[in-house]
């Protein structure tokens, strides 16, 4: 095996390890009640209402698979290792679902904080988005988090959910943000959120309290 297939396969072992591992810290903070916003003044924003119905029906069939093989498999080591398959797929997807509702996108009076379950987290401050509007549109790919799409600007960052955003954020300038991919440069963002015009609302609040702060003279 070549040097860089071992890096890649090294990669992509190292990062589906530290998925199983914030899953199941994302378990701890549901199961604990920990708060979603790290701080009072932050307001949490969903995004977690379309695939939740989806979700809940597959842990429901997994669930029900477990009982399934106890009861037809009549040969008991094979009956253990498919129990512990189905036990670990089911921790996992709900696993999943969780992190999705422990870590909502945040927004304060400086910062826009978009997540995606324990593995995206980029901040924006306020004073570097031009514009947010309510945009839907469909990605490429599905299966895919993180998608980018070039734009007569540069690149728009897209952190979908069931491969549709409908949230379009634009900066101001470019910006360099980390991402389960490395660093990206970004010029725009788009997600989703369970309610857009609800939150297009709030941040255009936040910018027009932010723009108002700029314009004012320092003493």
């Amino acid at each position: 095996m070549a040097d860089g297939d071992r890096r890649s396969v090294f990669s992509l072992a190292r990062r589906a390890v530290l998925l199983e591992l914030r899953l199941y810290r994302s378990l701890f903070r549901w199961v604990t009640r920990r708060p979603v916003a790290p701080r009072p003044d932050m307001q949490a924003i969903g995004y977690s209402q379309t695939v939740t119905p989806v979700m809940s029906l597959w842990i429901f069939a997994s669930a029900a698979e477990m009982v399934v093989v106890h009861l037809i498999v009549p040969w008991p080591t094979v009956r253990i290792i498919l129990l512990i398959i189905s036990a670990w797929g089911l921790i996992w997807m709900i696993g999943f679902l969780v992190s999705l509702k422990v870590y909502p996108h945040l927004l304060d009076s400086s910062t826009l904080r978009i997540r995606h379950g324990a593995t995206v987290d980029i901040s924006i401050p306020w004073d570097s988005i031009a514009s947010v509007v309510a945009q839907r549109r469909d990605l490429p790919s599905s299966i895919r988090t993180l998608q980018t799409r070039e734009t007569p600007r540069g690149s728009d960052l897209q952190v979908g959910v069931s491969g549709e955003v409908n949230v379009h954020a634009r900066l101001t300038h470019p910006m360099t943000v980390p991402t389960s991919r490395g660093a990206e440069r970004i010029t725009e963002l788009s997600f989703w959120v369970d309610d857009p015009h609800a939150f297009v609302a709030r941040a255009r609040e936040h910018l027009t309290t932010g723009a108002t702060r700029q314009d004012q003279p320092h003493p």
